[in-house]
This record gives C-alpha cells, structure tokens and sequence, in this order.
C-alpha cells in the first residue's frame, strides 16, 4: 500500500531516528493521520514520547508540489517569532529511509475545529476569541522580520498574484480531469483584472485556515498553526482573502464553513462578519482599508478549485493520502462555480 510505514520501515526509521533525535526512545507505532489530503502525516509514538512525522508522497507528483523541506525551512524559521508552530526535530532528505523525503516534529496535543461554526464551542464569547486569536495570528505572520528570520529568498518579491496565476493555471492544466467551463471562465476574468502590483510582501502561509490550527483545550488560545507547505514570499491580502474565501463556501461535511449566515445569526454564535474579520486585521496591520478586494476573494476561488482538482487526479491516478480525496476532489468544480456566481452578484462579469 502506498505510503504505509511497513514493520520493516518502521525499524528503518527507528535507527534513523534514535541516532539524530535526543531521547527518542524506541518506535512502538507509527499510525496515519485520516485527515490531510496532502502530506501524508503520522502520529509516531515512542517508549518516551510522541512526534509527528509529515513525509511527501511516494510516486510521481506534480511539479513544486509536496515541498515538505520548504515547509520544514520556514516552521523552523518562525520559531523565535510570535507565529506559534511546533518544535521541529528533523529533516530527512535522504529517500532510502522510508521511501520519501520527511520531517519530524513536535506532536502538540490539542484540538482541531473541522467546524468554522466551532458548534463543539458553547460559549459565543470564546467563539469570538478564538476568531481574533487567529486574526492576530495572521496579523503576526504578515509583520514577520523576512530577513532577520533567513527567509529573504524564500520567494520571489513581487509580482505575486501574476506569478500565483501562471502557476496555478499549470497546476489546474496538469491535473484536469474534466472540462469545468466555471474554470476556464475565471482563467480568463483573472489576468484582464489583476490590480496593479502595490509592492506588498510579506511572508505567506497559503493554506489560513482554522483546521490547520491547533489550539488550548481549555482556553482559546493557539498552541500551533500547521500545513506550510504553500506557504512563500507573497502578497498579505491573499492569505486574509483565502480565509475569507473558505468562509463563505457551504458548510459542507468535509469543508464546514459560514455560507448562509447572517450578520445576526454570527454574532449570536459570537463569530465576526467578514467586515468586521478584515476591519480587524486592518487595525492591528495599520490599514484603511483592503482594495481590489473582489479580485482577491476571486483569485482565491480559482486557486482553491485548483488545489481540489489536484486532490481528485491524485485520487484518479490512486496517490491520494486520504480515503476522502474524492469527496474532496469533487469540490473543484462547485467552487468555480461559486466564483462565478460571485463575480455576476456583482456585476463584474
């Protein structure tokens, strides 16, 4: 089975591991994380203590994609900062250990909300600060010294959402499946509208959202953002934009998020509207406001769907790391479609 930790690799990793790791202690198991559609992710557990191993997938991938040691590089490098993000303990880029290059990590035990209506919450005011916690923990990643942390060629300055459009749209070209006439649509709206490029850079992490967090079990307060792996140097307002994006999509099963809601029934859950979401990033970030904001919340569509229909082609060609890939990769299509209906609401189409 593709990317199992097999008995015979596990005593593989074990000797590895105890060599480069103080106090690893033995492996007793190493057992696949259900969630995630990227990185295949395991929880290790030793006669000491637990890691979490993220490795890339075994077989051929896409281009730039499953850049575990990118993400390792900046998770290692946002440790002196106030970005919260795990111990990192290793990089493996030797693929005879296991099969495929991997990192090793803290494990930070707490929970994961799936559910951006935080229904497992009962109190309206935790709700309400757990949303700011990650308001100003984006707030803190996008103030980042690039520099003073190594990062400064971490990507390419400017120029981002040009650049993130050529790469996505190859991207989507890659792993199409289907024709989703939505997409083509999009792919043509984007470069005709692209904002001129306003110099803004900051260091992204491409993925925002609040199942890629951690938090305290008792408190709302973040122990741990997540999933790197899109992260680079970049425009602010496209992570801020991509959260938002995720907000306003259905509270699907396995996407659960805000469409539907009014501003009434957010702020008896305490969650805060999108405009209040961004006056709040714009306070603490210095700002009057965020413009060309359509364009942003387009352009994320467009690059989400395109994420999704990776997931489906992994799906197709049997290298997915999760058994609901395809649910998941049947989401491409209905988020361009979104897009679209967006872009017409408001008449920019």
């Amino acid at each position: 089975m593709a990317n199992e930790i097999t008995p015979a690799l596990r005593s593989k990793l074990n000797g590895y591991l105890q060599e480069r790791i103080v106090n690893f202690g033995s492996l007793l198991s190493a057992d696949k994380f259900s969630d995630g559609q990227s990185n295949p992710t395991y929880l290790l557990t030793t006669d000491t203590s637990k890691y979490v191993l993220r490795r890339k997938p075994e077989g051929p991938v896409l281009p730039s994609a499953h850049a575990v040691d990118r993400e390792f590089r900046v998770m290692s490098a946002l440790a002196k900062t106030p970005v919260p993000i795990p111990t990192m303990h290793l990089l493996c880029e030797d693929v005879d250990v296991i099969g495929s290059m991997f990192y090793v990590m803290e494990f930070v035990d707490g929970p994961l909300y799936w559910d951006a209506q935080l229904s497992e919450i009962s109190e309206p005011a935790v709700r309400g600060e757990i949303y700011d916690q990650m308001n100003k923990t984006l707030a803190y990643l996008h103030s980042v010294d690039i520099d003073a942390i190594g990062l400064s060629e971490f990507g390419r300055p400017g120029s981002y959402f040009e650049r993130q459009y050529k790469r996505w749209s190859k991207q989507y070209r890659a792993s199409e499946t289907d024709k989703i006439e939505a997409m083509e649509i999009l792919m043509e709206w984007l470069p005709k509208n692209m904002p001129e490029d306003d110099g803004r850079v900051s260091l992204i992490h491409g993925d925002y959202r609040i199942d890629n967090i951690i938090f305290a079990r008792n408190e709302p307060r973040i122990l741990a953002v997540l999933d790197w792996e899109l992260s680079t140097l970049g425009h602010p307002f496209s992570d801020l934009a991509y959260q938002c994006m995720q907000l306003r999509m259905p509270s699907d099963p396995s996407l659960g998020n805000l469409a539907g809601l009014d501003t009434v029934d957010r702020h008896a859950l305490g969650i805060p509207t999108e405009e209040e979401y961004v006056s709040r990033y714009c306070e603490r970030m210095g700002l009057k406001e965020i413009p060309n904001w359509s364009f942003y919340l387009v352009f994320n569509f467009f690059r989400f769907s395109s994420i999704l229909q990776g997931i489906m082609k992994r799906y197709e060609d049997g290298s997915a790391s999760n058994e609901q890939a395809l649910s998941y990769g049947k989401m491409a299509r209905p988020t361009a479609e979104m897009a679209l209906a967006y872009l017409q609401n408001e008449k920019l189409l």
